[in-house]
């Protein structure tokens, strides 16, 4: 073996020993590292329920058929808010949702009449910086707060909600989310 070999053979053993190591690295860090993501998420989706339902002393979830993880958790569909009597305030909720960009995740609330919606969260969304990411600044979210179900519309739809300039695919795609999130309770609640 001649010496150019030998020295292709020690970089392609060094390489591939700096290859195990960072795996291992990984492996080591992954678990430790996806559960606390798993909890600040459901921290997360915590605080905007009491966010968009603040008189409510508990969320009671209700859940659906499908399992979503290897545990055999079951999807929770929506959530029934209660005041400190137990009674039912109303409903609060997430709902994924296609946007211009990709997937929305809309949290909203309404109220147990389902007349008046009590506010909206955007938790996750993919929409284009500086246009559709606009559906997370406070202008555009503070429009749900206390608008009747009746007017969840876009306004040159004779709606309550007015659509941000240049980005009516990601505001339309709010207020369909919250639309159908409520249909899909009214229903079930009936």
């Amino acid at each position: 073996m001649t010496d150019s070999n030998k020295d292709v053979v020690v970089i392609i053993g060094k390489l591939v020993l700096i290859s195990v190591i960072a795996s291992a690295l990984l492996a080591v860090t992954y678990v430790p590292t996806s559960e606390q993501l798993k909890k600040n998420y459901e921290e997360a989706r915590t605080a905007t329920l009491a966010e968009l339902m603040p008189q409510a002393a508990e969320f009671e979830a209700v859940y659906g058929d499908e399992i979503i993880n290897d545990e055999g958790d079951r999807e929770i569909l929506y959530y029934r808010a209660k005041d400190d009597s137990g009674n039912l305030i109303g409903y609060a909720f997430f709902r994924q949702h296609p946007g211009a960009q990709g997937l929305l995740e809309v949290a909203g609330g309404v109220d147990a009449s389902f007349n008046e919606i009590s506010g909206m969260s955007i938790m996750s969304h993919t929409e284009t910086p500086g246009l559709g990411s606009k559906i997370t600044e406070p202008a555009f979210k503070d429009q749900f707060k206390n608008v009747k179900v009746a007017d969840l519309s876009l306004s040159k739809s004779g709606g309550a909600i007015d659509s941000i300039t240049g980005a009516t695919i990601s505001s339309q795609a709010v207020v369909d989310a919250l639309n159908a999130q409520v249909e899909v309770i009214q229903g079930a609640e009936a």
